[in-house]
């Protein structure tokens, strides 16, 4: 597959241009020739000198990342910046990144896996950013106790042997459920007035306890990396339904 296209269909189905005023992240193939081919993909959720080098070493073409390299540009390529640069390049490697419309798909996303992790039904769109979103709500089929709700994360998620943090200031009983993965305590108080049971996230800010407390609301923070490894494995179904040769590196942090 040319890459261009292997760009442009993933650009299409994530719908960066609509998140394109949203996000910091520079979406879409950050490092990469204007033209070239694509066999090997190679899915990783941090774009990072250690999976830049595992993505060279299995002889990739693209490295598909939820985190790059780019927040709003580059004022020096040096340093640091310069040594994972160098990687990619020497090694004819490309670099495409989705971050927050990654988050947000209600299909693909990060969000959405959590959602599945949980099976909950009667989705919808959560986590308002402007015009888009980057999370999801749902509905439990059988409303669970806060610790099972907990345990089934720490099964589900791969939380690198981690447990997840719980502030349990909700109800007996969790049904209604509100993801946004990552950091994502900044809509506790939005779940809160949605009637969510709980919101279930990645990583927490010191505020969020009180706030929790005094909205009755339950926080699972089940670590910013668990959270965020969905959806790049959605992405690598779908590129391997391409025809494309895929590989997966798993490079947890614990946080």
């Amino acid at each position: 597959m040319e890459l261009s296209e292997f760009v442009d269909r993933l650009d299409e189905e994530l719908r960066h241009d609509e998140y394109a005023d949203l996000d910091a992240s520079a979406n879409g193939l950050q490092i990469g020739p204007e033209e070239g081919t694509v066999d090997r993909v190679a899915v990783a959720v941090d774009g990072v000198r250690e999976t830049f080098e595992l993505a060279a070493e299995a002889d990739a073409d693209v490295l598909v990342v939820h985190h790059g390299i780019s927040w709003g540009g580059f004022d020096r390529v040096t340093g640091r910046t310069y040594d994972r640069v160098r990687t990619l390049i020497e090694n004819d490697l490309a670099l495409y990144v989705s971050h927050l419309p990654l988050d947000g798909h209600q299909d693909l996303g990060n969000a959405a896996g959590v959602a599945d992790v949980l099976e909950l039904s009667d989705r919808a769109p959560f986590g308002e950013l402007g015009p888009q979103y980057i999370g999801q709500r749902g509905v439990a089929d059988e409303p669970y106790a806060p610790d099972e709700l907990c345990e089934r994360l720490e099964s589900g998620l791969e939380t690198d042997d981690n447990s997840v943090q719980h502030l349990a200031f909700g109800p007996d009983e969790i049904e209604d459920v509100a993801i946004v993965t990552g950091s994502g305590t900044d809509w506790l108080e939005h779940a809160a007035e949605i009637g969510a049971d709980a919101l279930v996230t990645g990583e927490g800010k010191q505020k969020a306890y009180h706030a929790a407390q005094e909205a009755g609301i339950h926080v699972f923070l089940a670590g910013h990396y668990a959270s965020e490894t969905f959806g790049v494995r959605s992405l690598q179904g779908l590129v391997e339904e391409w025809g494309l040769e895929t590989t997966y590196f798993e490079v947890p942090t614990g946080l």
